[in-house]
């Protein structure tokens, strides 16, 4: 294998690089305090509407998708290096209609919707018109496994009728749809029981109960708490087949986890990077920070994890490409568990080395620490792939 960037990733690298240098960084603390702006029928502050508009004009958008009909026709490991250069900002993603959960999204309805379903929430999504979320993890049970949902989706007649609790719903404040996952069939085997359902967020009995505060945090599009209450969709609203809804899951995680680790990776690559300006420059004792021994441990053990860590997801992304989502099953598994802690522990000394100034909101470091500590939990938990991956392991020496 060879990640050696073609001519086309490079010049998209680096005209990212520029967009971001230009308009992304210079913005984030502006777009922090516009996060507020936020409310239904507003999905984007202000600032970041501009922001799309001008890389949509310069064709820096939707680079998520791998076919050329819909996106820039990437491979997975191809769209990795981009996707690294994008997490360098939290903004950066959404500034080029590649954010999470839109993505996720897109990709299952450009692979399971209708055509009407494409023409009412694919087109928009793709042109950047509306925001979408998903909503799938409920409080009351393991949100690691899905086969114990407790969210109904009842047929009437030539409807849906869904009851249901759920929770970290992210985006929905905001969003114009939301992709439901439902019990449909509580009597068929566990992973065929619930079906994926697209509930227009203005539904009567779609209620928005709150914005979870994650860590102090409530602002943008939110972490939502949502009660489904005899919510009515048309039966036509099923993504896909019914009963279908945790294959359609799978299918929406693999890249999902591919592009959450290199952001990650930028994010830490970032950190690093402001960690050695911060060593270099801040005097202690008489001395740059830079010539303590523990600080230079703290730099060379993050150059090693942040190298070994991209190394991991661009094979992940590779075999995803070469042999299939099933077959790097094992290989996603193992860079949900490696990126989120590489991440974590980079912005954790960054933080350390920056002393008080690392935990203010004057940089983006204690803001990367929330989203890292979250990161260890969303699309599976540490615990979980690991256990999937000892099985692996185990089942091959049966």
């Amino acid at each position: 294998m060879d990640f050696t960037p073609t001519p086309k990733v490079d010049a998209l690298r680096r005209r990212i690089d520029e967009f971001m240098e230009k308009h992304v960084y210079p913005a984030e603390q502006k777009l922090a305090h516009e996060s507020e702006l936020v409310r239904p029928g507003v999905p984007y502050p202000p600032s970041m509407v501009e922001m799309r508009k001008q890389a949509k004009a310069e064709g820096l958008w939707n680079l998520f998708l791998p076919d050329e009909e819909y996106g820039a026709g990437l491979k997975n490991w191809e769209y990795g290096i981009l996707c690294e250069q994008m997490g360098r900002s939290a903004a950066a993603s959404m500034a080029f209609n590649c954010a999470a959960p839109d993505t996720g999204n897109i990709e299952i309805l450009t692979e399971f919707g209708s055509p009407e379903q494409k023409k009412q929430w694919l087109e928009p999504l793709l042109a950047g018109d509306i925001r979408s979320c998903f909503s799938m993890t409920e409080p009351e049970v393991a949100g690691s496994d899905p086969t114990t949902l407790q969210t109904r989706a009842v047929k009437d007649g030539d409807h849906w009728v869904i009851n249901g609790h759920k929770w970290f719903t992210s985006g929905a404040i905001g969003a114009s749809v939301a992709i439901v996952m439902a019990v449909s069939d509580p009597d068929a085997a566990p992973h065929l029981r619930a079906s994926m359902i697209l509930v227009p967020i203005p539904t009567k009995g779609l209620n928005i109960i709150r914005p979870v505060s994650v860590m102090g945090h409530t602002g943008g599009g939110g972490h939502c708490e949502i009660r489904y209450e005899d919510c009515r969709v048309p039966l036509s609203s099923t993504l896909g087949p019914a009963s279908a809804g945790f294959m359609i899951a799978q299918a929406r995680l693999g890249p999902g986890r591919i592009h959450h680790c290199m952001r990650a990776i930028g994010a830490a690559e970032r950190a690093l990077e402001m960690m050695c300006q911060r060593a270099n420059t801040r005097i202690m004792f008489g001395e740059p920070l830079a010539k303590k021994q523990f600080v230079q441990d703290m730099i060379a053990t993050s150059r090693i994890e942040i190298d070994q860590a991209r190394l991991l997801t661009l094979y992940a992304a590779w075999k995803m490409d070469t042999v299939g989502k099933k077959e790097a099953r094992q290989a996603i598994s193992m860079i949900k568990v490696v990126a989120p802690n590489v991440y974590m522990n980079v912005i954790d000394r960054a933080i350390q080395v920056h002393g008080a100034l690392g935990v203010s909101d004057d940089t983006p470091l204690a803001s990367w620490w929330r989203n890292g500590r979250m990161l260890r939990l969303a699309d599976g938990p540490d615990e979980v792939h690991k256990q999937v991956i000892a099985r692996r392991e185990l089942s091959r020496f049966k």
